[in-house]
């Protein structure tokens, strides 16, 4: 039997059973905006993942450059351990681009992840969530004054933490081990210390000089992730991107 819908909306509920809600559009936004800010977010998504695709390349690059050294390094026994110096400083090189590509990914993804949070979270949850004080200003400034969100150090950091340092510590573990294995172990410190000697440079400014090179990264990375959790630690939620 077929049931009018005036009829079914006069019909009384049963236990349990609540009227539909509409899910009403956040913030007075009309459609036409709704589509708008629909799209924009596409387009920044698009715009952060052809930079995370970037990104990938340059650790290629840097994975690519370690795994030659090491090729070349332990070819033989007589081979020289110079490859694997060159290829760390090479891997810093590469560390300064990714840094830089970084910032500009960060700009797309911080935008991203803010209407992420403060227009389409709300609009699923509207019972629990709610968007930042003053959230579209916020947004629409990011738009008028484009800026990086995060220091150039801050970014070498990131990017140190998530990739390179373990690329810089295979390169230094490899280094150190090609030295005191080849082309015989080593039987004393002296004769390590020997080993390390490039040309006209004494091995014990060679190793000195590679553990200031590793430790100073390790702190490095240390004291970036010390400036990261300062930002965006526990506390107070803060009305900013990035």
């Amino acid at each position: 039997m077929l049931i009018r819908e005036d009829d079914a909306a006069r019909r009384p509920r049963g236990k349990g059973m609540e009227a539909p809600r509409s899910l009403s559009l956040p913030y007075e936004f009309d459609g036409a905006s709704v589509g708008a800010i629909a799209h924009l977010y596409r387009g920044e998504v698009y715009r952060s993942t052809i930079w995370r695709t970037r990104l990938d390349n340059t650790t290629n690059w840097a994975v690519v450059t370690l795994g030659i050294a090491l090729s070349i390094t332990f070819s033989s026994r007589e081979a020289s351990p110079l490859p694997l110096l060159l290829a760390g400083i090479l891997c810093v090189v590469f560390l300064i681009f990714e840094a830089r590509r970084y910032r500009y990914f960060n700009v797309w993804r911080a935008r991203a992840r803010w209407m992420e949070n403060n227009f389409y979270a709300p609009m699923l949850d509207r019972d629990h969530m709610k968007p930042a004080t003053g959230w579209r200003e916020v947004l629409a400034r990011d738009y008028r004054e484009p800026h990086h969100h995060i220091t150039f150090a801050r970014a070498i950091g990131r990017r140190l933490r998530r990739n390179y340092i373990w690329i810089l510590g295979i390169q230094t573990i490899a280094y150190y081990g090609k030295i005191a294995i080849d082309p015989t172990p080593v039987t004393s410190f002296s004769e390590l210390v020997q080993r390390a000697t490039l040309g006209p440079v004494p091995g014990e400014l060679v190793l000195v000089g590679g553990v200031f090179f590793s430790g100073g990264w390790i702190a490095f990375a240390l004291w970036t992730l010390y400036r990261d959790r300062a930002k965006h630690g526990k506390g107070p939620a803060r009305v900013a991107m990035g």
